[in-house]
């Protein structure tokens, strides 16, 4: 296993934080390449998902059913040497199958019956929350709490969750059938939205002759939970000057139709536009990207980058942007066109 070695106890960036990114930079390739065994393609969906985990964050993955989302994210868990656990969500799902119950237990001897608190499969590193709208908003919002405050609360009272702690969830487009969109406020707490496209000529004839001959063999671990810990506060670190922040800013402030910062299209084409937690998520996440690029300065290149993973979930679209068959992807490569550099 990779072992790093950092210091991150001081606001700043240091000289062993500094080998710890260039060590995070070499991690990463090898992650990639480990994955590869298992993983056809999907190279940006894996670094945007290390990205959000890096950062602390929480990734949707949409995708048509068949494109090994489920495959990859257990396949990072085993790359990672963490607690992997996976939630099938259903319409029939309750919030207690994810946070766990109460169990009237009796102990041997005394024959005393007592309440015991039975752990749900909440309780892990990484959670799979496996085609999340799949099941009503009201067990779907059972995972509010966790993926907040990591914590679960359950018959008054409150259970710390171990970090690392990050949630994946899967969905299906939601225009299939049997499908619940999530609510407003359960997207907001996802930093990334994925999507998982359909693989190349070449990349699906691969996957189609390595699936059908002999088995894969066992993922070589290369982190741990300490060191995912120790690299999310050096991420913390990198640097961002104030005018590449403040142009992430700008961008998320466009995407307000009510407010005097949106222009002409933003105004015709959303009725929704993003929160506070997006100009948060575009910045720490565009520090990850840097690093895994190897470098510890953040540029408007790496804003504009995770500005669709970011954006694409927290804006609503209105009637003239689908009859004009504009996504929200559309809509932010506007939006970077048109937002100023300063």
């Amino acid at each position: 296993m990779a072992r790093l070695t950092g210091n991150s106890s001081s606001g700043q960036i240091g000289d062993k934080d500094l080998k710890a990114a260039e060590q995070l930079t070499e991690v990463y390739g090898k992650l990639t390449e480990e994955l590869s065994r298992t993983i056809v393609g999907q190279t940006e969906v894996l670094k945007q998902v290390l990205i959000a985990l890096f950062c602390q964050g929480h990734c949707l993955l949409e995708g048509v059913p068949g494109l090994a989302k489920t495959l990859m994210i257990s396949s990072i868990a085993d790359l990672l040497s963490l607690k992997f656990s996976r939630i099938q969500f259903t319409p029939d799902l309750m919030p207690s199958d994810i946070t766990g119950t109460e169990i009237l237990d009796e102990e041997e001897g005394t024959g005393r019956r007592r309440m015991r608190f039975v752990r749900g499969p909440i309780f892990g590193n990484i959670i799979l929350g496996d085609e999340i709208n799949r099941t009503p908003p009201k067990t779907q919002a059972a995972l509010l709490q966790a993926m907040q405050e990591y914590q679960v609360t359950t018959a008054g009272e409150t259970f710390e969750l171990e970090k690392p702690f990050i949630v994946l969830g899967t969905q299906n487009p939601i225009e299939q059938e049997g499908t619940y969109p999530l609510p407003e406020a359960q997207l907001d707490r996802f930093m990334f939205k994925i999507h998982v496209g359909y693989p190349s000529f070449e990349e699906e004839l691969q996957i189609a002759e390595t699936t059908t001959s002999a088995g894969f063999s066992a993922l070589q671990s290369l982190l741990d939970g300490d060191d995912i810990l120790q690299l999310q506060q050096v991420v913390r670190k990198v640097l961002i000057g104030r005018s590449v922040s403040a142009y992430a800013v700008r961008l998320v402030r466009a995407t307000r139709p009510n407010t005097g910062d949106a222009p002409d299209f933003i105004k015709k084409y959303l009725t929704w536009g993003a929160g506070p937690r997006a100009c948060q998520s575009i910045l720490i996440g565009a520090k990850a990207n840097a690093l895994l690029d190897g470098r510890v300065n953040v540029s408007t290149d790496d804003i504009r980058y995770v500005a669709y993973p970011v954006l694409r979930h927290r804006l609503v679209t209105g009637f003239s942007a689908e009859s004009d068959g504009l996504t929200t992807d559309h809509i932010v490569e506007k939006l970077i066109n048109v937002t100023r550099e300063e």
